[in-house]
């Protein structure tokens, strides 16, 4: 709190922070904090939904990695073979229909 008193929050730069634990109250509407998660700061701009949480909520300490294994290997794939054929039909109607414009 004493590093925002006063100050502008659009002039102020990102405020690093190690205080998770903090609750953000109305004083720290638009400022950004540096909100360290263990290995870097994340930078969290405070907005009105935010008061009464704590800074903390907003940067998470582990990465999510996917569920699955060998079934959903196999869902991706089927949906990025699904994605290609369609975006390859939509170039060959795109091309056909500059071709029939020409004539």
């Amino acid at each position: 709190m004493k590093k925002i008193a006063g100050k502008n929050p659009l002039q102020t730069p990102m405020v690093k922070t190690w205080k998770r634990a903090c609750v953000i109250s109305p004083e720290m509407l638009g400022f950004t904090f540096g909100v360290y998660n263990g290995k870097v700061h994340v930078e969290v701009l405070v907005t009105e939904d935010m008061v009464g949480h704590r800074l903390g909520e907003f940067s998470p300490t582990k990465k999510f990695m996917k569920h699955g294994g060998k079934m959903q290997k196999e869902l991706e794939m089927k949906k990025k073979e699904a994605e290609i054929a369609q975006a390859k039909s939509a170039t060959a109607a795109a091309t056909d229909a500059k071709v029939s414009d020409k004539k």
